[in-house]
């Protein structure tokens, strides 16, 4: 289960289409390590050419983020052997576009000092983000 704003996550259609992805904390609960990174909701699909489709047509779907315990290796085996239940997963910021997720990502990394601090997982903090990918952060 997802968390945000201190309450169970669980989006309806309809938010789910007003965001790209969101920005995450999750924390072991025995040892309060944590790890902060990104989920995208939606992943690309290419459907197959068909014999009624001349060309391939990219569409998106839904990705795994309901199951998603984060890329870093260490944390996803400690999942795997500990089990989901002893960890917690905070939505930190909603975005609505990459752009927004990744500048947030690094955003809150940079703030919570992920490299410094060994009680997180972070090893790496990667970026590149267009400040037209964030022009909507600055009209809010």
């Amino acid at each position: 289960m997802w968390y945000y704003q201190d309450k169970p996550f669980e989006p309806d259609d309809e938010l789910l289409e007003k965001y790209q992805g969101f920005v995450y904390r999750i924390t072991e609960l025995k040892t309060g390590k944590k790890y902060i990174g990104k989920k995208f909701f939606w992943k690309p699909k290419t459907l197959p050419v068909t014999k009624k489709r001349k060309r391939k047509v990219k569409t998106r779907v839904q990705s795994d983020w309901r199951d998603y315990y984060g890329s870093n290796q260490e944390l996803k085996t400690l999942v795997e052997s500990n089990g989901p239940d002893q960890y917690h997963r905070e939505i930190l910021k909603l975005c609505g576009t990459k752009g927004e997720c990744s500048y947030w990502e690094a955003k809150l990394q940079f703030q919570y000092d992920v490299l410094l601090d060994d009680t997180y997982y972070n090893e790496f903090i990667g970026c590149k983000i267009h400040s037209k990918h964030v022009k909507g952060l600055k009209d809010s």
